[in-house]
């Protein structure tokens, strides 16, 4: 039985889920490693048909780290990706690690202003990047070497024969997937050349960095959180701990998130791969191949997003696809609508639920039970050796009571460290005893079951990406006859939030909205371009003359201009 006198949320586990998960002994590699001699023979990943077996992707694993080793790369030293979903990215990712080096995940629709900042902050001299933003990354920060990667080169043997037909169709598929790249050293090359990295090479130890991911945190520019092997791999065992009825060696995962993001990266690289998965991958949602896909290898488990989940039910319920293979599906990144959760659960006979988490956290640290006591409209419980506290957000000495809103606080083993080069930043998210402040406030109920109610940070997600309003805010100052600007998140369709903007202009200046935004999509990633812009006379200011995002938020969402003309 659990204790829940101090911990309400055990009285909703299910009895199978511990309340505490034992914190794992190695790093990251071990993963892989256990994997190959586990489940040699099974495919580990599919990239359109072709296939790598956990064996093969061991060995690939070993010969990249020799690779990037002769590169000059060790322990302690920054490897940047900047890579889609492809099999490259996992086994770069892997052997990054095995050396003791840390990944970088960059996303690669960033221009290569965003690049430049990140790459110049975290110092990495070797950037492992898909040939179509390699001229992006070329001497940028401290980048001296950059390695291309060629998706075609990863296609099954047919698909690559017939890009090379002379058809308008295939050139403009073939340049979409890749690039030149001048200059950068070609990764399939690298690969061929190499030999095994010697098996008595050092290892990382578990409280090693493993990753440094970039978020906003609960303030403003992004920065690098520092996540740990022994961070990610609690994480990983905590959510195969939540899911007692997978199966090990038997599951095949869907990887539709994005392996640069956090979620992608646990619920992709490291818990399917711990687990002896099949990993499907797809460098970018697309309902018709993630359908293709359903028929060739059917999927078990699938993490995503809302407007996924409601995009793929609908298509497979409009052209007759069977989607009841699909018994577990996890949603995160946003508020998952609970019209959403009925018709996926109608669709595919299957579970969907929500869990909550952010990048400081490995990302994941509540969760919706996988049973039919998930309660939809909430975030779920905490997970396994996680514990929750709802405080006053003004003085997070002092807890609230049940059904009280107040600001979430998290704290647990996959509790990140702090932020690369930014002590000042550290403990304003970090307080004594190990408590996250993850800025959103919530209400938690007699069986620990966690409402969102708002954010405290004014950080926009859309699509499941993170958009920091001061970023969209500096691209618009910099534009001609911009004075001055604030970016907000509005809802927008399947619960998901749209950027917007308000600007003032200069005295004298003329602008309209779609040249604002056409200047914005010079400096940003499509996710971040505002999707509307309002021109204003001027934008509502506390006392201290700071903006009031909220003001300018609800009046923008009751249809009234930000500030009184």
């Amino acid at each position: 039985m659990h204790d829940t006198a101090d911990r309400p949320w055990l009285r909703s586990y299910g009895p199978d889920v511990p309340a505490t998960v034992a914190e794992p002994a190695g790093s990251l590699v071990g993963l892989i490693r256990d994997a190959a001699r586990r489940f040699g023979p099974r495919v580990a990943l599919d990239f359109y048909g072709a296939t790598t077996t956990y064996a093969e992707l061991a060995d690939q694993v070993t010969r990249a780290a020799e690779a990037l080793r002769r590169l000059g790369v060790s322990r302690g030293d920054r490897v940047a990706l900047v890579l889609p979903n492809c099999p490259q990215h996992a086994v770069a990712f892997y052997a990054t690690l095995r050396l003791g080096a840390v990944v970088v995940e960059h996303n690669p629709l960033y221009t290569a202003g965003e690049l430049d900042r990140q790459l110049t902050d975290h110092g990495a001299r070797v950037a492992v990047v898909w040939d179509k933003v390699a001229p992006l990354v070329r001497d940028r920060g401290a980048v001296r070497t950059v390695v291309a990667v060629d998706l075609t080169a990863a296609l099954p043997r047919a698909k690559r024969w017939a890009l090379r037909l002379p058809l308008r169709r295939t050139r403009a598929t073939r340049a979409a997937l890749t690039g030149p790249a001048p200059g950068a050293l070609r990764w399939a090359d690298l690969l061929a050349a190499a030999e095994p990295l010697p098996a008595d090479h050092p290892a990382p130890d578990p409280d090693d960095t493993a990753l440094l991911q970039y978020t906003g945190g609960t303030t403003g520019a992004p920065k690098g959180a520092i996540l740990s092997h022994r961070n990610l791999r609690t994480n990983a065992a905590q959510g195969r701990a939540w899911v007692p009825g997978l199966r090990d060696g038997e599951e095949t995962v869907y990887a539709v998130l994005p392996l640069f993001h956090v979620y992608g990266v646990t619920l992709c690289l490291t818990f399917s791969m711990g687990i002896g998965a099949t990993m499907v991958l797809f460098p970018r949602f697309d309902v018709d191949q993630v359908l293709d896909a359903v028929r060739r290898r059917p999927p078990t488990f699938l993490p995503a997003v809302p407007p996924i989940y409601e995009k793929l039910a609908a298509a497979a319920r409009e052209r007759g696809v069977d989607l009841t293979s699909l018994r577990y599906a996890i949603s995160g990144a946003m508020a998952l609508p609970p019209a959403t959760v009925e018709l996926w659960e109608s669709v595919t006979g299957g579970l969907l639920v929500e869990g909550y988490g952010m990048t400081e956290s490995s990302p994941i640290t509540l969760a919706n039970p996988v049973s039919p006591a998930r309660r939809p409209g909430t975030v779920g419980v905490a997970f396994p050796s996680t514990d929750v506290r709802v405080v006053d957000p003004d003085d997070p000495t002092r807890d609230r009571g049940l059904g009280e809103a107040g600001e979430l606080l998290v704290r647990g083993p996959q509790v990140f460290a702090g932020y690369w080069r930014r002590p000042e930043e550290t403990p304003r998210a970090l307080l004594p005893g190990g408590w996250l402040r993850t800025g959103d406030v919530v209400t938690m109920d007699a069986d620990g079951f966690v409402t969102v109610v708002d954010r405290i940070k004014e950080l926009i997600v859309t699509g499941g990406f993170n958009v920091y309003p001061s970023e969209v805010e500096d691209a618009l100052r910099r534009l001609p006859g911009v004075r001055d600007a604030a970016a907000v998140g509005l809802p927008g369709e399947h619960g998901a939030e749209e950027v917007v903007a308000a600007v003032v202009l200069r005295p004298g200046a003329h602008t309209d909205e779609a040249a604002l935004r056409a200047g914005c999509r010079e400096r940003l990633a499509g996710y971040k371009v505002p999707r509307r812009v309002f021109v204003v006379e001027d934008l509502p200011r506390s006392q201290f003359g700071k903006v009031l995002h909220r003001e300018v938020r609800d009046r923008l969402r009751a249809g009234q201009p930000p500030a009184r003309a």
